[in-house]
């Protein structure tokens, strides 16, 4: 667990890193850009589609872990907006919520009960 953790706060810290770089070259005007590379069907495009499923799955496996109560929706729909980051935030709190067990980080307190 503890390398788990460890490698979450490494995606945490060089993604954050990263972002805020670009964000001080580029500014936060992402989705025009986003959105246009799908456009252009080449292969920053198809880069985006594939992070975009990621981050699809991501979303839904949140809302799942909470069984689609509303606050896992929010926290779910809240992938779009945080990205790696927030699901590596999201899985070390629940690492630690959980007192390192791996069923229930992953699963949810009631599935791992079951």
């Amino acid at each position: 667990m503890m390398l788990f953790r460890l490698l979450l706060l490494t995606i945490i810290a060089t993604v954050g890193v990263y972002t805020a770089i670009v964000v001080a070259e580029h500014g936060l005007d992402l989705l025009p850009i986003f959105f246009g590379d799908i456009a252009k069907m080449e292969w920053p495009g198809q880069f985006n589609v594939d992070f975009f499923s990621f981050m699809t799955l991501g979303a839904v496996y949140i809302m799942w872990r909470h069984q689609f109560a509303p606050l896992g929706l929010a926290l779910g729909f809240l992938v779009f907006v945080g990205g790696a980051p927030y699901v590596c935030i999201y899985l070390l709190v629940a690492s630690f919520q959980a007192n390192g067990d791996v069923k229930e980080t992953l699963l949810g307190k009631r599935r791992a009960a079951s």
